[in-house]
C-alpha cells in the first residue's frame, strides 16, 4: 500500500511535521528522504530495506555507488543526494566547532568525527586544528592505512599543526572493526606526538577512536 493511502496521521512526513524527527524510525526517516517507493514496496519498505541490506545507517551512509545502487528503487540520483545530505550535515557542525564549542559540547566534536570517520572501511588518522580560543580552523585526514592498521608520522603532524598556526589540537581515527577500545600501538602513537607537538607549544587536547556508533575519548578515560 502506497504511503498516499494510509491515515494522515500515520504518514511519516506528517509525523515528523506534528511531532518532531524524533518520532520517527530509521525507515521512517529514510521514507521522507525517499518520498516514493517501489511497486509493491512503500517508501518505508524501502527504507527498511536500506537498513537491513547495509546493517545500520553507518553501513548505509558509507555504501559506494555501486553498493547502494544494488538495492532496487535506488541509483545514482538518491545517493548524490544522501552524499549531499551528509555533506551539509557535516558543515552544519563544523560551524559550531568554528564558532567555539570544541570544548563546551564535546557531543559536537563526536558527531562531526563520526559523520566524517564511522563509516570508512579503511583506518584513517585526521586532526581537527584549534586557535588559541578553541575555535576549529581546519579539520584533515592526515593519513590512512588498511583496515588493521596506519601508519602516522609525528613530524607530518608537526608540520600540519604549524602551518595551520594551531594552538592546540584534536586527534581521531577509526576502528573499522568496531571495536572502540585502544590498542597498545594507540596508547603509544598518542604519547609520541604529544612529545613532538609539545616541543612547537601545540597542546594535544584529546584522542578520539571512532568505531561504528560509539566514540572513545582518551580525555574523558584520563589518558591525555
Amino acid at each position: 500500500m502506497a504511503i498516499t493511502d494510509w491515515p494522515q496521521d500515520q504518514r511519516p512526513r506528517e509525523r515528523l511535521i506534528k511531532h518532531g524527527a524524533q518520532a520517527l524510525s530509521d525507515p521512517e526517516l529514510l521514507a521522507v528522504f525517499l518520498r516514493i517507493g517501489v511497486k509493491g514496496k512503500s517508501a518505508v519498505d524501502l527504507g527498511r530495506d536500506m537498513v537491513g541490506h547495509f546493517g545500520s545507517l553507518n553501513g548505509l551512509f558509507s555504501a559506494g555507488l555501486n553498493d547502494f545502487s544494488a538495492i532496487n528503487g535506488l541509483g545514482p540520483a538518491k545517493y548524490a543526494q544522501m552524499q549531499a545530505v551528509l555533506e551539509l550535515a557535516r558543515r552544519a557542525l563544523a560551524e559550531q566547532l568554528q564558532a567555539g564549542v570544541t570544548l563546551s559540547s564535546p557531543q559536537a566534536v563526536k558527531q562531526y568525527l563520526q559523520l566524517l570517520l564511522a563509516g570508512k572501511q579503511y583506518e584513517s588518522f585526521a586532526v581537527l586544528f584549534l586557535d588559541v580560543k578553541n575555535r576549529l580552523i581546519a579539520s584533515e585526514e592526515l593519513f590512512r592505512g588498511t583496515l588493521t592498521h596506519t601508519s602516522v608520522y609525528p613530524r607530518e603532524v608537526v608540520k600540519a599543526a604549524l602551518g595551520h598556526n594551531a594552538a592546540s589540537l584534536m586527534l581521531a581515527h577509526n576502528h573499522p572493526s568496531g571495536t572502540p577500545e585502544p590498542s597498545a600501538a594507540d596508547h603509544s602513537l598518542t604519547q609520541a606526538l604529544k612529545q613532538a607537538l609539545s616541543l612547537v607549544d601545540v597542546r594535544v587536547l584529546d584522542h578520539f577512536i571512532i568505531a561504528g556508533p560509539t566514540v572513545y575519548s582518551f580525555a574523558e578515560h584520563g589518558q591525555i
